[in-house]
């Protein structure tokens, strides 16, 4: 029987830390869900030190999330240890997850410390975390730059001091398979007390080698993989979490280990972090690309029709890609549009499909045919989270190469309509305008993003914006056949997420102020 490794997922912690991928807590909530129903074993939700925002987001994911263990991220300083247990309190499986660096280059660098004064610190961490939770996870950061025989000496401390998870972090991408197996099989070697925790990897892609160490580590004897879905994460990112849980199922014959993920939850939950951060994954990207099981070459296109294993290794099935189609179009009704939601793995109630059928109707007066690429943005795009506190009626807009372009935008603000034009470079920069000017608001565009979702000269534009509102970024996303209704409405969901979360900060801090006791 083969051994379980254990998955530990990051995404909503490194993985945020990725250019353009921040989410707020409504969007960590959604997505600590659908990790759940993937079946990680471990969730780390967090930094909490870092921000009020960061300490929200963990407390919620513990309250609401209770399968996995969830783990928040603490420096090895007793502030941070403290107020990553106060986010943690109610979990149902806490998890500390501290760390210092102990390469030499850290030392001398950044922590301006020596070996003695890490060692005793780590040693005081791991023994404070102790003091709160069972679960405690130690990384040494740098591990694999770390001198071999100091690397040996710190595991052992923090395994004395109660570490019941000890975490060998290639934390700048700089280790090779070969190197990296070394270093394990020496630390299962050379310290003594090491079976008394699990020892666990996190690997970074800077050399494109991020599955490879991780895999590598395991035949060395590692039992927790940390990684994260589409592998996001700092700089060139982290380990792909869908990569490696499907060369571990493939490749049963040479690496016999096996997870709890389940797998026909993939590529669900890909799309779903596409859809919240506007991030997509490349079209080649394993397992989960659009090109992953797509066949051009004629030569390929025989082999697959003779039998699919002369050109894939596993089934789209397998991943949660879906071969067939249910055609869709105008004449469709609500039965068949709940039907392939609920195909597509999405139980929608009432009022949800009422919405989702209104925005499926006006896309089908458009388009002959559609597809589960739109269903996926009706989904996104129609069904939000965030309270609306306006809504776009109407975008009309002029353009042309001579004359500045003109945008008029009349949105809904409860039961007030409001009407503005405004003049810009181009047509979206004039409906911006306009739409500042309604919501009394100022915006910055830091990233506007065009894609095509689906097929043919009628194809679904999806636009993802990212917008700068004093200081902090919101990201909004639409789709419309028309572009500049997309630009519009895309903007407008990042404006009714700036407007929901200075609403959120200031009902917090109304609840922080103490009455005024009356005489």
């Amino acid at each position: 029987m083969s051994e379980r490794i254990t998955i530990f997922d990051t995404t909503l912690r490194d993985g945020e830390q990725s250019p353009g991928c921040s989410m707020n807590v409504e969007e960590k909530l959604r997505m600590a869900r659908q990790l759940e129903a993937l079946g990680v074993d471990v969730l780390e939700a967090g930094f909490p030190i870092a921000s009020d925002d960061d300490f929200e987001a963990v407390r919620q994911v513990s309250q609401e999330v209770k399968r996995p263990a969830i783990a928040a991220l603490a420096r090895a300083t007793s502030l941070d240890i403290e107020r990553a247990w106060e986010a943690l309190a109610h979990a149902a499986r806490p998890r500390i997850h501290t760390f210092i660096a102990t390469s030499d280059i850290h030392l001398e660098y950044k922590l301006k410390k020596t070996r003695e004064q890490v060692l005793e610190e780590a040693r005081r961490a791991v023994r404070l975390a102790k003091s709160f939770t069972e679960d405690v996870e130690f990384s040494a950061e740098d591990a694999t730059r770390t001198d071999l025989d100091y690397l040996c000496q710190i595991v052992q401390a923090v395994i004395e001091e109660g570490a019941t998870t000890v975490n060998i972090p290639d934390t700048v991408g700089y280790t090779i398979p070969s190197e990296f197996k070394r270093i394990i099989s020496t630390l299962r070697e050379r310290v003594p007390n090491i079976e008394r925790c699990c020892l666990s990897v996190h690997c970074h892609n800077d050399l494109g080698l991020a599955v490879a160490n991780s895999i590598a580590a395991v035949e060395a004897g590692a039992r927790q993989v940390e990684c994260t879905i589409n592998g996001i994460g700092e700089r060139a990112g982290n380990a792909s979490l869908e990569e490696l849980a499907m060369a571990l199922r493939v490749r049963q014959d040479v690496i016999p280990f096996n997870t709890g993920i389940v797998t026909t939850q993939i590529y669900k939950t890909s799309q779903m972090l596409c859809n919240i951060t506007g991030v997509m994954v490349q079209a080649n990207k394993a397992i989960v690309g659009k090109n992953a099981f797509a066949h051009e070459a004629g030569i390929h296109q025989h082999g697959m029709l003779c039998n699919k294993l002369t050109y894939e290794i596993m089934t789209p099935e397998s991943v949660g890609i879906k071969q067939s189609m249910l055609v869709l179009g105008k004449h469709s009704g609500r039965h068949a549009l709940q039907q392939k939601f609920e195909d597509m793995g999405y139980f929608l109630n009432r009022n949800e499909i009422d919405k989702a059928y209104k925005l499926f109707t006006k896309l089908a007066d458009r388009k002959k045919e559609i597809f589960e690429e739109d269903l996926m943005v009706i989904l996104q795009d129609g069904i939000q989270e965030i309270p609306q506190t306006y809504s776009l009626r109407l975008v009309q807009a002029l353009a042309g190469n001579h004359k500045p372009s003109t945008a008029t935008v009349v949105l809904d603000k409860g039961t007030e309509i409001l009407v503005h034009s405004e003049t810009g470079d181009g047509p979206v920069a004039a409906t911006y305008k306009a739409i500042d000017k309604l919501t009394n608001t100022q915006g910055q565009v830091i990233d506007y993003t065009i894609r095509s979702v689906t097929r043919g000269s009628d194809a679904v534009g999806e636009v993802f914006v990212h917008v700068d509102f004093n200081g902090r970024t919101f990201s909004g996303k639409a789709a419309s056949t028309d572009i500049v209704d997309a630009s519009a409405r895309a903007y407008l969901h990042a404006v009714n997420k700036a407007l929901h979360a200075e609403e959120r900060r200031l009902e917090a801090q109304r609840r922080l102020e103490v009455p005024v006791a009356q005489s």
